[in-house]
């Protein structure tokens, strides 16, 4: 039994301090207390002492029920309860130890001798004496209620906690699910736009190989979670498919050149990540020239990042600030999105123009692999 099934484990948690709790009262704050300060202890002082331990583990057990009965019901009942019980706790405790002490320990015939000689002060003693004993029974069971409510408060903050880290994880794990299924429809349209024009223009050999490859890159979309990251060499793979389904249109006018570290290309990144930037490249750069274009990628780990760019030599777009002003396009806006949701601050997503035309990309996310 470790320590960490115990600490999950509230009812054997409970056994462990409640018996535990007592038997350090029992052996230290009792026993050895009384070790330290008197010259001689009798032989059967030890018996008593774990006697009336095990009297106190019995009533505040008894209180742990009490409280639990009490647990869902007005505060100020709980409170009432808290007090009560430690009292009654406390007093039943304190009495039978005094029995128990006076029928073992203490000698009669001495004890009545000692109240003769203290005459009228004699009740008075017995008072004080009484409110000493109690306060000395009292204070352990009141400690214990605190602790017992404590614990339990702590608990269910806890659980709390748990149930709100919980929610949030799945929040979390919503929108980037939202996110990220939210590119299939997006590139699906252009896509299914993009073959009815080709059937429209009688070119059907051109559709029919569009649609075969469309079959493939969805397949692939639908097979992998998109809660998985995967590495930079299998989404350049993806990419490639979806690349096979461009080139039907563009064929010798659209060209790849891929310029990737050896250690970038076990980077984990976001499934997906670079097809919709290369699909805004290609309408918004190739499409628009006559001669088509080239995109470029490339990826290198740097001081603990993956540094990923994208650029392409198409006739670019004027920037505001290192932003598109008013772009509303899906594609880069549900990048940053991604982006921000998996990695906070711990990323940057930035454009700026390509020398001597075009749209550079630059993403920089922390560098992970799938080796522990």
């Amino acid at each position: 039994m470790t320590i960490k099934n115990i600490a999950n484990d509230q009812r054997k948690l409970f056994w462990v301090l409640h018996l535990g709790g007592w038997l350090v009262w029992g052996l230290v704050g009792k026993y050895g207390f009384t070790w330290a300060i008197s010259d001689e202890m009798s032989p059967n002082y030890f018996a008593y002492v774990m006697l009336i331990s095990v009297i106190g583990m019995v009533l505040s057990l008894g209180l742990r029920y009490v409280y639990r009965f009490l647990w869902n019901r007005p505060p100020w009942l709980q409170a009432l309860g808290f007090l009560l019980g430690s009292a009654a706790a406390g007093f039943v405790w304190i009495k039978s130890r005094s029995y128990i002490y006076n029928s073992w320990f203490a000698k009669t015939k001495d004890s009545e001798e000692w109240m003769h000689k203290l005459g009228e002060a004699a009740e008075m003693y017995e008072k004080i004496f009484f409110m000493e004993s109690f306060t000395t029974g009292w204070i352990p069971m009141l400690a214990w209620s605190v602790l017992y409510f404590a614990i339990k408060y702590y608990q269910i903050f806890q659980e709390v906690q748990k149930s709100a880290l919980k929610s949030a994880a799945m929040a979390h794990e919503a929108q980037l699910k939202m996110l990220r299924y939210q590119l299939n429809p997006h590139f699906l349209f252009n896509t299914l736009n993009a073959i009815s024009t080709l059937v429209l223009e009688q070119q059907t050999e051109l559709a029919n190989r569009m649609v075969t490859r469309l079959s493939s890159f969805l397949r692939y979309s639908l097979d992998n979670d998109p809660m998985q990251k995967i590495t930079l060499e299998q989404e350049l793979s993806a990419l490639k498919l979806y690349l096979d389904i461009e080139k039907v249109r563009f064929e010798e006018r659209l060209n790849l050149e891929l310029d990737i570290g050896e250690e970038a290309a076990s980077a984990l990144i976001p499934s997906l990540l670079l097809q919709p930037l290369v699909e805004n490249a290609i309408k918004y750069g190739i499409a628009r020239s006559e001669e088509g274009g080239q995109i470029k990628i490339a990826a290198k780990v740097f001081a603990g990042d993956l540094l990923l760019e994208l650029s392409d030599d198409g006739p670019g777009v004027e920037l505001v600030d290192g932003m598109i002003p008013d772009a509303n396009g899906v594609g880069l806006r549900n990048t940053c999105e991604r982006l921000q949701e998996l990695y906070g601050n711990q990323h940057s997503f930035r454009l700026s123009e390509t020398s001597p035309h075009g749209l550079t990309i630059s993403i920089r996310i922390p560098f992970e692999t799938g080796l522990k």
